[in-house]
């Protein structure tokens, strides 16, 4: 009768590691997931910023080549 006790015991014991490492990776798995949601959200508003960018660029360039003040000048003829 002790050898079922301990045999009892031990699928105990069995059962609630079993258990404690399931619950761990479903946590881990559900770290896993809002990672890659924050990693696409990341990747998503990266490409906003990248198109935001090349059209505050181009609108720089044409306020810049509008202006009189960006404009080269030919100083080695005015210079003689």
């Amino acid at each position: 009768m002790n050898c079922d006790l301990d045999g009892d015991v031990e699928n105990q014991v069995e059962l609630e590691e079993k258990t404690r490492l399931i619950n761990q990776v479903l946590e881990l798995q559900h770290t896993l997931e809002d990672l890659s949601a924050r990693v696409d959200a990341v990747k998503e508003e990266n490409l906003k910023l990248k198109s935001e960018n090349q059209v505050l660029g181009q609108y720089i360039e044409n306020l810049m080549s509008a202006s009189s003040v960006f404009q080269t000048t030919d100083t080695k003829g005015k210079r003689k």
